[in-house]
């Protein structure tokens, strides 16, 4: 079994002895070279008060032992609280003998809600979509990748008709279902003519409309309690809106195909074993509570969950409000070219090996300034050429980069082994990972390579709660991007720090070979976490 931070913490505080968690894992360099986890001084205090940690239980944390923990060096009293540190030579060997096993995210434990993901920002059209949507889309679509990456059964609602919003989303590297045959409105729209309210009372129609529906009644039997805004009484009912609904109603209905595929889903296949949950930006959420209202109106088996997942504004310092999508786009994708020229001194717009590159890594802009402000905050985005450089810390183009130098530097070490510098590499089991002594190494494992399936799975467990109370739900969906710069200014850090591949002495091969077996367990995190955002990985800038 491998090894798992959530494993090793939840042994370490069943150590201490009834009460709330108190261990936490330590992130920063600096406190990394002295321990691993630390259990605060004031909350040991609170639990044995004013006495020393009794010596039978430090002495039970030391040889901690069960299913995915990490083996323990030391536990010792310091000014700061009980410090722990791991025996790193083993975890390293533990981890980095087991493959892209540290990599791929952990199986559910339990059956999981299925889910059905709607955006209805995908119902018009790209010259119509403004930024606080296309964030709105870029949100569903990772987190569909997140949630079936965990064998979730997911179905997206809507299929997109329009087709240049298909050709938008091929370029944007979102995955959505497109045109599908409509599902039919004939039963929805006979309850919605039952349903209109009186001519007189439901006052100017614009044309098109069917009618008005009240759902005053439905608002205080159901919806004031789950937080629906009080000011939704009624809802213009049309064909679009009924299209939908059939659409939302056939996603429910169809899900007993996804559990025959195997996917983790909950035994019962009707609509309550299910979580609707409506990605909307800011703008959008009110019509969105009046379809939801709309919905168990005139369907009784309508799923009873349903959820909100409302995306902030977007803000554009320095620029019109009405940029669309597509013209953001164009712009970022305008400024990699521009600064790859800059930094190869040539043209390379026209360069057709460059295309295909240049469109990743304007998508992987985009994407990485989308979702790394959680979803429910203002997004501020600024459009300078600065903010795409490779050399800030903090964009998409900055770990695109560093995916190439790994990969730059794999493709050195197998040219080195055609040239007989090197030797094949040799089996993992052969490899001393005691040679890896390097502060820079170590927070490459226990901070990148350790806990990434653990993160993937807080994340896909955020959105998975159908019981959950009220309309909204949070989604930390900027734990991947976070994550994954983080990971590119470790590795930046150490590349240029550490010279992997060195001269071709054989005294030297034994430490070159663990660096680079560390390096390609850091080449698969990298890799999934790229994948659940849609991006393949590089391997030039």
């Amino acid at each position: 079994m491998r090894l798992g931070v959530e494993e090793t913490l939840g042994a370490l505080n069943s150590a201490l002895g009834p009460g709330g968690p108190v261990w936490f894992k330590e992130t920063h360099a600096r406190h990394l070279r002295a321990r691993d986890f630390l259990a605060p001084r004031r909350a040991l205090q609170a639990r044995f008060g004013d006495d020393q940690v009794p010596e039978g239980v430090v002495h039970a944390i030391v040889g901690l032992q069960g299913p995915g923990v990490a083996p323990v060096l030391c536990c010792a009293p310091t000014p700061a609280g009980l410090a722990l540190r791991l025996q790193r030579s083993v975890v390293f060997e533990r981890v980095l003998g087991s493959g892209a096993a540290y990599a791929a995210p952990a199986a559910p434990t339990a059956p999981t809600p299925r889910i059905v993901l709607h955006c209805p920002a995908l119902r018009g059209s790209p010259s119509a979509l403004r930024l606080s949507q296309l964030r709105a889309v870029i949100v569903a679509d990772h987190l569909a990748r997140i949630l079936q990456a965990h064998r979730v059964s997911v179905r997206r609602v809507p299929a997109v008709r329009d087709p240049y919003m298909t050709a938008f989303l091929q370029q944007l590297r979102v995955d959505w279902p497109e045109v599908s045959e409509k599902a039919s409105t004939e039963a929805l729209r006979n309850r919605a003519i039952a349903e209109l309210s009186p001519a007189g009372y439901a006052g100017a129609l614009p044309p098109g409309t069917l009618g008005r529906v009240c759902l005053k009644e439905l608002m205080e039997e159901r919806g004031r309690t789950a937080g629906y805004d009080p000011n939704v009484d009624s809802c213009l009912v049309t064909e679009d809106l009924l299209s939908l609904l059939a659409e939302l109603q056939e996603a429910v209905q169809a899900g007993a195909v996804g559990s025959s595929l195997g996917l983790a889903a909950a035994p019962d296949a009707g609509a309550d074993s299910y979580v609707v949950l409506h990605v909307v930006s800011c703008e959008e959420e009110f019509q969105q509570q009046k379809l939801d209202l709309l919905w168990w109106k005139l369907d009784h088996q309508a799923p009873l969950s349903q959820k909100h997942l409302v995306c902030g504004p977007v803000k554009v310092a320095g620029a019109p409000s009405t940029l669309t999508a597509p013209e953001y786009y164009e712009l970022r994708h305008t400024q990699v070219c521009k600064v790859s020229s800059l930094k190869h001194g040539k043209n390379l717009e026209q360069d057709a090996a460059w295309t295909d590159i240049f469109r990743v890594l304007s998508v992987a802009a985009v994407k990485f300034e989308m979702l790394s402000t959680a979803p429910q905050s203002q997004l501020l985005l600024a459009l300078a050429d600065s903010s795409i450089s490779t050399k800030g810390s903090k964009s998409g183009t900055f770990v695109m980069y560093n995916c190439a130098r790994l990969a730059t530097l794999f493709e050195g070490y197998k040219c080195s082994v055609e040239q007989g510098l090197y030797p094949t590499f040799p089996p993992v089991s052969s490899l001393d990972f005691s040679l890896l002594r390097d502060e820079g190494e170590w927070l490459l494992l226990f901070n990148s390579i350790l806990p990434f399936s653990d993160l993937l799975r807080q994340m896909a467990a955020l959105t998975l709660t159908r019981t959950a109370p009220g309309l909204h739900v949070t989604a930390r969906t900027e734990t991947v991007c976070k994550f994954l710069v983080q990971l590119s200014m470790d590795f930046s850090s150490y590349y240029n720090r550490v010279h992997i591949l060195g001269e071709p002495r054989p005294h030297l091969f034994g430490q070159m070979f663990a660096r680079l077996q560390l390096l390609r367990a850091v080449r698969e995190v990298l890799h999934a976490g790229l994948a659940m955002l849609g991006l393949p990985p590089l391997s030039h800038i």
